[in-house]
């Protein structure tokens, strides 16, 4: 008489089989890197908190919400994931925030973030998020290489850009669309690639 798999043995080989898929999807997302001509979003590190206080304002980091000391830490750490697979990052771009900024300067010392303001937090206006998406959008069309660029910003302009809402520390991988007619998406999701 034959006895059927216990429920455990069954749940440990789906849990083997998860594991074992996740393992070689981040594999993968490395190996893409490593040819290079691709975006990473990154949304800032942690900084404490909800939005800005009232009146911020951008040239004034002492008005605004910034990274607390783990955040600088957290971004350091990213810095450090990209350098130990030996992945070129040959430019780097974030919002005006101070968050973003120090985020990038933390993880990316080699190269100086460029502030742009297609980057920066919009809330409440629809079509300047549109406007500003579609700048972004024709920096990643143009984008070839060498190395790969790094596109530090915020949880909400990442969304709007991928439809992915990211967890913390999670880098975005994206390319410009193989297929994107008028009405497809512009960009493509190549791969997700959590960091902390």
């Amino acid at each position: 008489m034959k006895r059927r798999p216990s429920v455990f043995a069954a749940l440990v080989v789906l849990l083997f089989s998860f594991v074992a898929s996740k393992a070689g999807s981040t594999e993968a997302a490395w190996a893409r890197l490593a040819t290079g001509g691709y975006t990473i979003l990154l949304t800032h590190a942690l900084a404490p908190g909800v939005g800005d206080p009232p009146f911020f304002e951008l040239d004034d980091c002492t008005t605004q919400r910034n990274l607390s000391d783990r955040g600088r830490q957290q971004a350091r750490r990213r810095g450090v994931r990209f350098a130990a697979r030996a992945v070129s990052i040959s430019r780097v771009y974030a919002s005006q925030w101070c968050r973003t900024l120090e985020t990038a300067a933390n993880a990316f010392r080699e190269v100086e973030a460029e502030p742009i303001e297609a980057l920066d937090l919009v809330e409440d206006d629809p079509d300047l998020l549109a406007q500003r998406n579609e700048e972004i959008i024709e920096i990643i069309k143009k984008f070839r290489g060498p190395g790969n660029q790094v596109m530090v910003t915020h949880p909400e302009n990442v969304e709007a850009l991928t439809g992915i809402i990211p967890r913390q520390g999670e880098a975005i991988i994206v390319a410009p669309a193989r297929d994107s007619g008028s009405e497809g998406p512009a960009l493509d999701v190549a791969a997700r690639l959590l960091l902390d």
